[in-house]
């Protein structure tokens, strides 16, 4: 059922300053296998050094997603947003016709760790808009909270695709099932700790591909933080 890709697998990056793992192909990291999946075209797992970061720099035509693991990343942007991320929050920012940002460490004195996340969207050359809130830890705990979809709605921020993102947080003995609707593909990644899947262990930085329907059960969770991308049946993005 899983296609499953080790953490260790992953493509790799290191600038001093900035330690990345990519899940997919990703500037000098070039995987012919691994572009994408369905709408998600990148995921990639950054540490970056107090002070330090990503100066301006401009982008068109895709849903950037934020989600801070540890630390607090400080945002800025040509729309005049301007804004700290720390755990818990959930932030995107939808390039559209065009938007220049750049994102450092808030800290001069602890990293900052989160993912980077793009989606391909479904409409191309739209106005820039930017969301942010903060989803709590007890609506993730043993369970996954719908954090992304294209309709948006209570804690849940709207992204110009069809795609639903959720988040969950599994320890000891808490667990969930997510029934997969039919013709979807799911990716998984785990971003903190362990778990079992349908009784598979996975640990941090694991992911799997899956395009069969079925249930997924999440239980055995030692600090497990995870991110689960319901998605359109397709092998890789294109664009609009």
């Amino acid at each position: 059922m899983f296609d499953m890709r080790l953490s260790q697998e992953r493509g790799a990056a290191h600038h001093g300053w900035l330690q990345s793992k990519h899940s997919f192909s990703f500037a000098d990291y070039w995987d012919p296998k691994q572009v994408g999946f369905s709408d998600l075209l990148v995921i990639n797992d950054d540490t970056v050094s107090p002070s330090k970061g990503f100066g301006t720099h401009p982008h068109r035509n895709m849903e950037i997603i934020s989600y801070v693991l540890e630390g607090a990343l400080e945002h800025k942007d040509s729309m005049g947003t301007g804004s700290v991320i720390i755990p818990g929050d959930i932030q995107l920012m939808s390039a559209g016709s065009g938007v220049a940002h750049s994102e450092f460490n808030h800290s001069a004195q602890e990293n900052v760790h989160f993912l980077q996340i793009w989606i391909v969207p479904n409409k191309v050359n739209t106005t820039p808009g930017y969301q942010q809130i903060n989803i709590a830890p007890e609506d993730k705990r043993g369970k996954l909270h719908l954090m992304i979809s294209e309709q948006g709605g209570d804690k849940t921020i709207a992204v110009k695709q069809d795609i639903r993102i959720y988040a969950g947080l599994f320890n000891g003995d808490e667990s969930a099932e997510f029934t997969i609707p039919e013709g979807r593909y799911v990716y998984l990644h785990v971003a903190k700790g362990s778990l079992l899947v349908n009784g598979q262990l996975f640990n941090t930085g694991d992911a799997a591909r899956i395009r069969e329907g079925g249930t997924l059960s999440f239980s055995g969770g030692d600090q497990a933080e995870i991110l689960l991308f319901d998605m359109r049946p397709e092998e890789r993005p294109s664009m609009a």
